[in-house]
């Protein structure tokens, strides 16, 4: 059955938000002393939106003319979007993290005619390039440069200017949205990739919207819900959230600060908030590893409540009824162990979602077990980040839920999901070849992602491309070997299984330098600085007692031979890591040639 979507825009579905709801709290940011979230009603939103609007019009943008955002999660990126899309234009996200040459590049290919930056700093990455279509830069923060080449104004003035314009022809910005329709472009985000250069996905308005009503649909947003917004809103999962925030209609705190956000959600308190599987990565380590250094009591009663808690979910999704017997013993382990982790996530959490990567079926199993459910979801940028999801009321761990909306999913014959609906792109900017490639002549999109459809819920395998294939002929499927070690070990950060086309599987290692630390506490290491902590043998030693427990897991031809601790973390800034936090294994693989060819260096003799 079709998904009603009653909008002809992003634009459209906003105007009709602001005048339904004017006087309810919409986005929420720090106030600059950090004393507090300072909100704004929707009709402010709607008014600060419909003047920058009105100025960039004034600045020559037109319908589906590009205008990029280079800067961090913070509110002034919301008006900026909004008000790009009110005015006709298609924003074009430029993640803060990307190098000189990449932004030059995106703005380039673009052909943006307008860049917001967030600061002198990030619009000075695209000084002095050839960019002969972009005629202004907007700056968030600081003061406009009279000398720049390409004329500079700050967002207050852009909105003085707009303001102007309004008080001069009030009806402006409802004319130029009424002219916006479903199939007309509304963002162009560049897919970091794992390989080459970024490539523009064109998404329309109308996968936008849909996007919107679905995620309501599924009662994964509610306008009684309060929502910590941190995800980059460069990339597609922030996108899709302002969508669904919209239609809905529920207030949202924006502060793309990561570093803040443990501290912040006690004060927020949020119920809703989604994240990449890093962060309840994170979570997940410093909870185990807190009660591992809290002396032998603490870690017999914390493991005791975990195994209840495990207890309890196993049956929950076997859709067997939990005894009363285990339904006092996991009060008592709630009371006793998870009600820290459920108050240093602000204590009222609704809904987690995890997504942009795969989340470990053990850290999944072990939220839940703390009465903290992540809703696991799968979705690309070319197809609008929101797919599939599991229901709040529906939770299905290991699998990624089900297709949102009325979206189509087939599985091919070598196992590759295909995609089909609204929401998934028009195509790869000025690339008509890739487009056509990325498409089966029934217009299935290629995801790239192997999986299997079971009672309706998918469940994600691999990467099509990251499959190894050993020189024996067997096939691995890394990730969920990576997330398997990931919760067995707490102090891991990454962990990258190499093997294609080797004689057996080996695996890189980097640690969490806070749980690393933790660990060396106590010791002959303690006081000793990360690179130290990692290059010792007792560190060694620690991960090759878990890869073998990881190993009495695997079957034979997936066991991990050797392993290498690495002696830093993976990065965006050193090109391991995409900003959405996907590895790249090339990259990877590059960086720590040497130490892969250490591990398989004399294997035949060894063998």
């Amino acid at each position: 059955m079709a998904l009603d979507v009653p909008y002809r825009s992003i634009p459209d579905m906003f105007l009709k938000r602001v005048a339904a709801s004017p006087d309810r709290e919409a986005f929420a940011h720090p106030a600059p002393d950090d004393s507090g979230p300072v909100w704004l009603t929707w009709k402010q939103v709607g008014d600060r939106a419909k003047a920058v609007a009105a100025g960039l019009h004034g600045l020559g943008v037109g319908r589906e003319d590009p205008v990029a955002i280079l800067a961090n999660t913070r509110i002034e990126w919301v008006l900026a979007d909004f008000g790009i899309m009110c005015a006709g234009g298609a924003t074009t996200t430029v993640y803060p993290t990307t190098e000189p040459e990449d932004a030059t590049y995106i703005i380039a290919d673009s052909g943006s005619r307008v860049l917001f930056a967030e600061n002198p700093a990030q619009a000075a990455k695209v000084a002095g390039a050839d960019l002969p279509a972009l005629t202004h830069v907007v700056l968030f923060d600081g003061t406009a440069d009279p000398a720049a080449a390409v004329p500079q104004l700050t967002l207050a003035d852009l909105e003085q200017r707009g303001a102007g314009a309004l008080a001069a022809d009030p009806g402006l910005i409802e004319r130029l949205v009424d002219e916006i329709g479903p199939d007309h472009l509304a963002t162009l985000i560049y897919t970091s990739g794992t390989t080459g250069r970024p490539k523009g996905v064109e998404l329309l308005h109308g996968g936008w919207c849909w996007e919107g009503v679905a995620q309501a649909e599924v009662g994964l947003l509610r306008d009684d819900d309060l929502q910590y917004l941190w995800l980059p809103l460069s990339h597609s999962f922030g996108k899709t959230l302002l969508c669904g925030s919209t239609h809905v209609g529920l207030p949202t705190y924006v502060d793309g600060r990561v570093d803040k956000l443990v501290e912040l959600l006690g004060v927020i308190k949020p119920t809703l908030m989604c994240g990449a599987p890093r962060v309840f990565e994170k979570v997940y380590n410093k909870t185990v590893t807190t009660a591992q250094g809290g002396g032998a009591a603490k870690a017999k009663i914390f493991g005791w409540g975990v195994r209840v808690g495990q207890q309890k979910v196993a049956l929950e999704q076997a859709g067997r009824p939990v005894p009363a017997g285990l339904k006092l013993k996991y009060a008592l382990a709630e009371k006793l162990v998870f009600s820290k982790l459920q108050a240093r996530l602000g204590g009222r959490i609704r809904v987690l979602v995890s997504g942009a990567a795969p989340l470990s079926k053990e850290i999944a199993s072990f939220f839940a077990a703390a009465n903290l459910p992540i809703s696991e979801g799968y979705g690309l940028t070319e197809t609008s980040a929101g797919n599939f999801v599991n229901p709040p009321e529906g939770l299905r761990i290991g699998t990624v839920g089900r297709a949102m909306g009325d979206l189509e999913c087939r599985i091919d014959t070598d196992g590759e999901i295909l995609l089909r609906g609204r929401p998934v792109m028009r195509g790869y900017h000025n690339l008509p070849e890739d487009t056509a490639a990325a498409f089966t002549d029934d217009g299935f999109f290629r995801t790239g992602d192997i999986g299997s459809l079971e009672d309706g819920y998918l469940r994600i395998t691999d990467r099509k491309k990251d499959l190894v294939k050993t020189s024996g002929g067997k096939y691995v499927a890394p990730s969920h070997i990576e997330g398997m070690f990931k919760a067995l070990c707490p102090y891991t950060s990454q962990a990258i299984v190499i093997g294609q086309a080797r004689n057996y599987c080996t695996m890189l290692v980097s640690l969490d330098p806070d749980a690393i630390t933790g660990w060396a506490a106590g010791g002959p290491l303690e006081g000793r600085g990360y690179a130290e902590i990692v290059a010792s043998d007792e560190a060694r030693l620690m991960v090759e007692e878990y890869v073998a427990q990881l190993n009495a897991k695997l079957n034979r031809w997936e066991t991990i031979k050797k392993v290498a601790v690495l002696p830093r973390d993976l990065t965006i800034e050193h090109g391991e890591m995409t900003p959405s936090l996907k590895i790249k294994r090339r990259s990877v693989e590059s960086s720590f040639a040497t130490e892969i060819e250490r591990m398989y260096a004399g294997t035949l003799a060894e063998l």
